[in-house]
């Protein structure tokens, strides 16, 4: 970003110089009139610049080098890293990063991503991490941009997701050029973000930053994973190499994530087997497609029900153990109950009452046996409110529970007897005939006003599984919006199916995280799709360019019910409390008078759009026309006018 100062200066030189060049040349053809009887006449085209202004040294120039600056090396540093992709939003404070990617990395691994906006930028890695499991990198425009990136970047932190923050910035004061460098430059630029990012650091030397970049991707890798930032500082980007200097890229180690203590797990392995009635929860279990296939080994084993708070997918939503939309029930029945990486155990097993005196109660029964595995519990920032209450457990596993899985899994199988192997499987019997009736009566649920006007969130949801479910698909919105309908309708048994919300509920993650998983996707020919909330879509439709510009195929289907609908329910529910009616809930709530053409928004960002839907017979016809678009390489929207919820 250029010194507004500096921008005016440069064009008065350039404006002087062709004038010079201009009246050089003229001289040469016709001799100059006599001072007052000269007069401007217009130019019907442009003058050649003079010989001299062509050769002629300015006063002021850039010198030209072929002298290999710091910010190549930094290049060498991320594509040592395998990391495919940098999103950015373009700033001047790296700008060498910027310029050595794109020509001396060739714009290849990592190919830079064009965001506009550095929200957009670290919600797309967010969701990128989740289908791939490793970091993209970002490229943040000092404080400036960080300030952008903030509620993304908590987003992140709050879900555990690895990203690699790269923030530029000018350190030594004397080298900032007057003017705007100075208010997009920083003391201690990570200072407003550092509550809510793994680690941090400040490198002062290439190598400092090899080793600190190195070391930041093996912490945010570690769970509990979450995102690291590293400051690139200016000088270091854009000043050359010393001949002197002899620099190293650091070796990334193969990374083991902690297990549980084998004497804690063959602990938890006899509580369960001993259970007449144990239950499974799993939350942010599954890191890897691993995970789900250990949760289902563990549950089959036990023919123990498993109740998936959808933190990731992490176990099929259609398995007969699957009895998530039954939790409330079991876990009032549980004599053991096992908690895998959850967010909120403390709530998992508390009901809590939203009132004027808020009141809580336990939802157990009397001498249940609380057993957690977590790596949670292996970090923790004070400032941040993110750790929920304090569950009150009789065994914790500070773990990562998908790692610890296949010993825990190991010990019961040893535990088990013939008696109780009998037991097991007149259990998971009488659990599978209860699940059948489950998603009948979830069948039987959705059926409600399905030819309604607006269009019911159950039609939306059915409309599109109908469309999708032949393919290779990956669900890369949160569904609690729509009523949680893909998971109660949808069979879902791969792990990359569906990835989870926000973490930290920040609005805006929507559409750029389902474009950032849509990019992860790209590679493997899987279908993404999104039911995209319209007020989320509104904090970051740029990104609708980003995807039409990088050929991101994602089919976005749009939950348009008009409002900022937990909101409304909000007002609601204070109008309610103070006895004053509902009637003015809809004030700051709803975004209508206009109402927003999403559909003309995409087409504007040269994304294929259809809509406003608002007939629900018109519905499948019109996802079926944007899949096409999406099986063909690019984007497209279905802008459909929902029911709230």
């Amino acid at each position: 970003m250029k010194n507004k100062d500096s921008m005016s200066l440069a064009r008065r030189r350039f404006l002087k110089s062709t004038a010079a060049g201009a009246v050089a040349a003229g001289a040469a053809a016709v001799a100059p009139l006599p001072a007052k009887a000269q007069s401007p006449q217009p130019s019907t085209s442009a003058m050649p610049m003079s010989k001299a202004a062509e050769t002629e040294v300015p006063a002021r120039v850039d010198v030209l080098t072929s002298d290999r600056p710091g910010s190549d090396f930094m290049v060498d540093i991320v594509k040592s890293l395998g990391i495919e992709y940098i999103c950015a939003n373009p700033g001047s404070s790296f700008r060498g990063l910027h310029e050595s990617l794109v020509n001396y990395g060739g714009n290849k691994n990592p190919e830079l991503i064009t965001c506009c906006h550095e929200e957009a930028s670290v919600a797309m890695a967010h969701g990128y991490a989740k289908i791939e499991g490793k970091p993209l990198g970002v490229l943040l425009h000092g404080p400036v941009g960080l300030q952008h990136a903030a509620m993304a970047i908590y987003n992140a932190f709050c879900d555990r997701v690895p990203i690699v923050l790269l923030v530029g910035n000018s350190l030594d004061a004397t080298q900032r050029r007057p003017g705007v460098e100075w208010t997009h430059s920083a003391a201690d630029v990570a200072t407003m973000v550092r509550d809510f990012v793994k680690w941090d650091d400040i490198p002062i030397s290439l190598t400092h930053f090899a080793e600190s970049t190195v070391r930041g991707y093996k912490i945010a890798m570690t769970p509990p994973m979450m995102p690291v930032l590293i400051v690139a500082d200016g000088d270091l980007q854009e000043h050359a190499i010393e001949a002197h200097e002899v620099l190293h890229v650091p070796r990334l180690p193969v990374m083991a994530p902690p297990q549980g203590d084998s004497a804690a797990v063959n602990e938890a392995a006899r509580m369960l087997v001993a259970a007449q009635n144990p239950v499974l929860v799993a939350d942010r279990l599954a890191r890897t497609p691993n995970g789900m296939k250990l949760l289902v080994e563990l549950a089959e084993t036990l023919q123990a029900p498993v109740i998936d708070q959808w933190g990731r997918l992490n176990f099929p939503t259609r398995h007969p153990l699957n009895h998530s939309d039954n939790a409330r029930g079991l876990i009032a029945g549980a004599d053991v109950i096992l908690g895998l990486e959850l967010a909120d155990f403390w709530g998992t097993v508390n009901a809590y009452r939203d009132q004027q005196v808020r009141t809580s109660r336990s939802t157990t029964k009397a001498g249940v046996k609380l057993v957690s595995i977590t790596a949670g519990d292996l970090f923790a920032k004070g400032n941040m409110q993110d750790l929920q209450r304090y569950p009150e457990v009789d065994l914790a596993i500070e773990a990562d529970a998908e790692a610890t899985l296949p010993s825990l899994i190991e010990a019961v199988k040893r535990q088990l007897t013939p008696d109780r192997k009998r037991a097991f499987e007149e259990r998971g019997a009488k659990l599978a005939a209860a699940r059948q009736k489950l998603l009948e009566q979830a069948r039987t649920a959705a059926a409600f006003g399905w030819d309604a006007s607006p269009i019911s969130t159950a039609r939306l949801c059915a409309e599109l599984w109908a469309q999708i479910k032949n393919e290779d698909w990956s669900l890369a919105s949160t569904p609690n919006f729509v009523s949680n309908w893909p998971l109660r309708l949808w069979d879902m048994n791969k792990p990359y199916q569906f990835i989870g919300g926000a973490g930290g509920y920040g609005e805006g993650y929507g559409a750029p995280a389902a474009t950032g998983a849509a990019l992860a996707n790209r590679k493997h020919g899987r279908i993404t799709v999104a039911i995209q909330n319209d007020g989320d879509l509104m904090y970051s439709n740029g990104v609708l360019w980003t995807a039409a510009h990088h050929r991101i195929p994602l089919l976005s289907v749009m939950h348009n019910n008009r409002a900022y609908h937990q909101e409304v329910m909000h007002v609601q529910r204070m109008a309610a409390r103070h006895q004053r009616g509902v009637s003015q809930s809809g004030v700051g709530t709803t975004l209508t008078d206009p109402n927003i053409d999403y559909a003309k928004i995409a087409q504007g960002m040269g994304v294929y759009a259809e809509g406003p839907v608002t007939e629900a017979k018109d519905l499948g016809p019109a996802i079926g026309r944007a899949l096409a678009v999406v099986k063909r390489g690019e984007p497209a929207l279905v802008d459909v006018v929902t029911q709230p919820r």
